[in-house]
């Protein structure tokens, strides 16, 4: 948490579940500038995005945030509940190899 991109990282998770969507997009994308080491993160970064974008009829935008979470980390899945969501489960499904 010492460096900046980690530390806005955290800070856009958090606002995201507070239902803070404006607020985490922004320390999200601020995060992925500030560079995040880990690809982990970055993917972690890039997947809320996704999720963020889709809610609000961004498709193309989601459908790239999921492209480049699988850019930063291969191996890179949602998990069954988050693949079957109705918004970017659709979107996500798209980008799979």
């Amino acid at each position: 948490m010492e460096r900046p991109g980690e530390r806005l990282l955290f800070e856009g998770i958090r606002a995201y579940d507070d239902g803070q969507y404006p607020q985490a997009e922004a320390a999200l994308r601020k995060a992925l500038e500030a560079g995040l080491r880990s690809g982990r993160d970055q993917a972690s970064a890039h997947k809320l995005l996704a999720f963020i974008t889709c809610t609000s009829e961004r498709l193309a935008e989601c459908e790239a945030a999921f492209r480049a979470a699988r850019a930063a980390d291969p191996a890179f899945v949602l998990s069954r509940s988050e693949a079957g969501h109705p918004l970017w489960g659709p979107v996500y499904r798209k980008t799979l190899p």
